[in-house]
């Protein structure tokens, strides 16, 4: 990995500096990026996580800033380590703290590859770990003095943990009994150890004492992206709870555990708990103790689209209702009165910021412009400050205005400037519907110089392209003079529940018809040259390329990631089946058949470049196998982009070099019709 001038740097002034870095992958990857913003419980301090570069090139690196409030300050970072810190958040006190497996320097010989607890004082000085345990620390909140983190830990006693690992390791035994469902997620197995909730008291000597055990004998229910906070008094956190059900179901309740400690989570009380529905994060306590917020999920069925409501609840009586209308939550944060919440829902290809009323009634959109709103955060004085990202910008804090307007504050990483305009295309279905998307134009793009086309398809199914992306990113090709469209089909989020019914249990044909109605209306836009198009996709994106290839030959080329092939052989191997059943039945049902893209396998003539990662366990890597090899039998021209070492994303720099240039060199050989030529960076 080489480093160019154009590469972003830390100067002088402490902060990151970039320039347009879109005409080298090498320098794109090694862009900095803010992926969270925290603000201290008074209001007087807001910190972020930046990722950048490590020095090796090779991995990206994390640290901890502090944004200035004011105009006119520089941001200044608060950490610095090798091993990096993640997931900022302030005690009561106005200490930060952070997870990080950096080496603790009180102790001797210490384990550098486990994640432990730290806590940087709010007055200054050295920041010093105050919780550790055999299997890491994975997560925490607080409330009050009180501090809750997760941990892996082993059935058994708890005393005896760390020999117990060591003598597992020595013996190079790694298997895992299960005896539950599921028994891995994303990119890792579940087992041997269990994800338990630990509490502590932050003493006035910034340590943590009288640490317990909160959830002992927890089986699988807290390893679902269990979300849980801590009451604001400190008396109790609320936790999302796995619940095992017959055939293989779950469902995910909200429990309230005392900080106090339980014994054999006798103390446990379930808050919400309905059957078809999951009770799921994020997890928000209102600032006066007696309102809990979260996100209410039914159950899809064959019939029945999957209905997401924000969920209101009273922490002493139980009682709760919906608020937020239709909104699809994606963040949430209290108003300081607690009678009303900021929430960030998708809305027609943006992700505004919504006011919405503890009581129920109808929501009130905050903010007017085109931003995706994410890691919201209220002051006392009601004052808003967020994560302001959109197709055409890379997250970066901001505060929101009375107004609604986002007014920019000083980043640590500032973003590049986009080789392009960007602006929205719409076009009638064949069943009247509306379909919108953005589409992305590059410098230059005109009738008399018209740009070849690529069609990128989100994953999900049930998403929208409303924020900016560092895996997939337009400008990168824009870079290169394509066009780029990013339409919302049906399935959709952000078009109210009619736009996810139009494609319930019919994927591949009703998605196709919406998309080739948008492709149409893209191409006769003058600067978009109809004779040279591409198309792209990955998970769902990656299904409805594969449909596409077995279901029109318009395209020049299709590109296919972490992709459904074979849905029946799918539905059995992913971390989810229970999910996926849901939706379309038992093994065997018709929509398997039906819907599957494998059974058009004789109908495609389109050249296709196939990627996936190893490390996949939401679309394992035998569809890419059996996809691969379903094309090589038939002699369809084709190419299998291997990742031995990522999961469903491809996230590593040197990767991620490689899979642009991969791509570019495919699409410059069948859409601008030059030659194929391997990939440098594959030599």
């Amino acid at each position: 990995m080489h480093s160019r001038g154009t590469l972003a740097c830390e100067r002088s002034t402490g902060r990151f500096e970039s320039v347009t870095p879109f005409n080298d992958i090498r320098d794109y990857v090694g862009v900095p990026r803010v992926v969270s913003l925290r603000l201290s419980p008074d209001g007087t301090r807001l910190a972020c996580v930046v990722q950048a570069l490590n020095p090796d090139g090779r991995s990206y690196g994390t640290s901890l800033w502090e944004v200035p409030l004011d105009d006119g300050g520089a941001p200044r970072r608060l950490t610095r380590s090798v091993r990096g810190e993640a997931g900022a958040e302030f005690t009561p006190a106005g200490d930060l703290l952070f997870g990080s497996r950096r080496p603790d320097p009180t102790v001797k010989d210490a384990d550098e590859e486990v994640g432990a607890l730290w806590l940087l004082p709010a007055g200054g000085g050295e920041a010093r770990r105050i919780a550790s345990r055999p299997g890491g620390v994975t997560g925490f909140a607080t409330g009050g003095r009180t501090v809750v983190f997760g941990s892996d830990v082993l059935p058994g006693d708890e005393a005896d943990e760390a020999e117990r690992r060591k003598a597992r390791k020595e013996a190079g035994i790694s298997a895992i009994l299960h005896e539950d469902y599921p028994v891995r997620y994303w990119d890792h197995d579940i087992g041997p150890g269990e994800t338990r909730l630990f509490a502590g008291v932050l003493g006035d000597a910034e340590e943590l004492t009288e640490v317990r055990d909160l959830t002992p004998r927890p089986g699988r229910a807290l390893d679902d992206e269990s979300s849980y906070a801590v009451t604001p008094d400190g008396s109790a956190v609320v936790t999302t709870w796995g619940v095992s059900l017959p055939h293989g179901e779950r469902r995910s309740e909200l429990v309230v555990i005392p900080a106090a400690g339980a014994d054999e989570g006798g103390a446990r009380r379930v808050l919400a708990g309905q059957d078809g529905h999951d009770f799921e994060g994020p997890v928000r306590i209102s600032p006066d103790g007696r309102l809990v917020a979260c996100v209410r999920v039914r159950h899809a069925a064959l019939d029945q689209i999957p209905e997401v409501t924000l969920w209101i609840v009273d922490l002493d009586t139980g009682e709760g209702h919906p608020a937020g209308g239709e909104l699809w939550p994606a963040d949430l944060a209290w108003a300081p009165d607690s009678r009303s919440l900021l929430v960030a829902a998708d809305h027609r290809g943006r992700r505004p910021v919504f006011r919405v009323a503890a009581d129920g009634s109808a929501p009130q959109r905050l903010t007017p412009d085109d931003g995706a709103y994410s890691w919201l955060n209220v002051a006392p004085d009601g004052v808003v400050y967020a994560l302001r990202g959109a197709v055409d910008a890379p997250a970066a804090p901001v505060r929101i205005a009375v107004d609604g307007t986002p007014v920019p504050l000083a980043s640590p990483a500032p973003g590049p400037r986009t080789p392009g305009t960007l602006t929205e295309v719409t076009a009638t279905a064949d069943d009247g519907a509306e379909v919108r998307a953005w589409l992305v134009l590059p410098e230059g793009a005109s009738g008399d110089a018209p740009a070849p086309m690529l069609l990128w398809i989100h994953g999900g199914p049930l998403a929208s392209w409303n924020d900016w992306s560092w895996r997939w990113n337009p400008w990168i090709m824009a870079a290169r003079g394509y066009a780029v469209l990013l339409p919302d089909p049906c399935l959709s989020t952000g078009y109210g529940a009619e736009m996810i019914r139009r494609g319930w249990a019919d994927w591949g044909p009703r998605t196709h018809a919406d998309l080739m109605s948008i492709t149409d209306a893209a191409l006769e836009l003058p600067e978009v040259d109809a004779t040279r198009i591409g198309a792209m996709g990955g998970s769902f994106g990656g299904y409805m390329a594969n449909w596409l290839a077995g279901h029109t030959d318009r395209f020049g080329a299709i590109v296919t990631h972490a992709s459904l092939w074979n849905l029946d052989q799918f539905a059995g191997t992913t971390d989810a089946s229970m999910y996926w059943q849901r939706e379309f039945g038992p093994p065997g049902s018709e929509l398997y058949t039906r819907l599957s893209p494998h059974l058009s396998l004789e109908k495609i003539t389109t050249p296709m470049l196939v990627v996936h990662g190893d490390k996949d366990y939401r679309v394992p890597i035998g569809e890419a196998l059996r996809l691969w090899w379903d094309l090589r039998r038939s002699e369809v021209e084709s190419k299998f982009l291997y990742f031995p070492d990522e999961n469903h994303w491809i996230l590593k720099p040197g990767n991620s070099v490689v899979w642009y240039e991969t791509v570019f060199a495919f699409l410059e050989r069948h859409v601008l019709g030059g030659e194929w030529k391997r990939p440098e960076s594959l030599t």
